[in-house]
């Protein structure tokens, strides 16, 4: 064997700084398939995306996302160690609306040192504000009672959501099978059913990034979605500039 020397890049005085200069993390459920892609679409090369995973169950029921709030802390302390993250974001719009926000916030920074916490919840209400949205029709995959938890919390919010659509799919192995045509046909429907000043497109492993633009056209409506605002609030947070290609209104403001 030849044992070769090397140089580390960022070495000063012995030690190692390897820090970018934005950094995002984002807790990714088990079971999604495609926030981390969408995620990786929007984001400039200038902000770093590091990934950590948390354990989900194969059926979506408010007991299986309750479970998900014991394991938030240590999929958090999996994020490289040393690292400042500028901002995390949990991916889970109907595991927030079941945990809390603001539990949320607290179990993530029990594993990770970081100044700002997210998830798709926080984020829509933002999302919402930024655009003056008061009337939401909501498009979900998932059963009835498991979308009416976060109705609630949206409503308690100030955010009422007269018009509600759902796949009422439980298997979330089937959710990201879902195909983007039936997602802008049941969108397209809803928007037309009702007095709403936005639709949104709910749960991040819906595939939805390549509707939404569509959508806005055959509506005249911003169209949101779980990752859409997502990306966008944390960015904001972590002090990333987005480009303007993203899809929908939201990330060009």
């Amino acid at each position: 064997m030849t044992a070769f020397p090397y140089t580390l890049d960022g070495a000063s005085d012995g030690a190692i700084d390897r820090q970018p200069a934005k950094a995002i993390g984002l807790l990714v459920l088990q079971s999604d398939e495609t926030i981390e892609q969408d995620f990786r679409r929007v984001l400039p090369a200038s902000a770093a995306l590091y990934v950590s995973r948390v354990p989900s169950g194969l059926t979506v029921t408010n007991d299986t996302l309750q479970q998900m709030e014991h394991h938030l802390p240590n999929a958090a302390a999996l994020f490289p160690r040393g690292l400042r993250l500028d901002a995390v974001g949990y991916g889970c719009t109907s595991g927030t609306a079941q945990i809390g926000q603001a539990r949320i916030a607290a179990l993530v920074g029990q594993g990770v040192d970081t100044a700002h916490v997210s998830e798709p919840v926080s984020a829509l209400i933002a999302a919402c504000d930024a655009l003056g949205v008061k009337r939401l029709a909501i498009l979900s995959p998932y059963i009835e009672e498991v979308s009416a938890v976060l109705r609630g919390v949206l409503a308690q919010n100030g955010v009422d959501t007269p018009v509600f659509g759902s796949f009422e799919e439980a298997t979330e192995r089937k959710v990201v099978q879902i195909s983007p045509a039936s997602v802008h046909d049941a969108a397209a429907a809803l928007a037309a059913s009702g007095d709403v000043d936005a639709v949104f497109l709910s749960c991040t492993n819906l595939r939805t990034f390549d509707v939404i633009d569509g959508l806005e056209r055959a509506t005249g409506l911003p169209v949101l979605s779980s990752n859409q605002v997502l990306i966008w609030h944390l960015a904001r947070l972590a002090g990333v500039k987005l480009g303007r290609d993203g899809p929908g209104q939201l990330l060009k403001l």
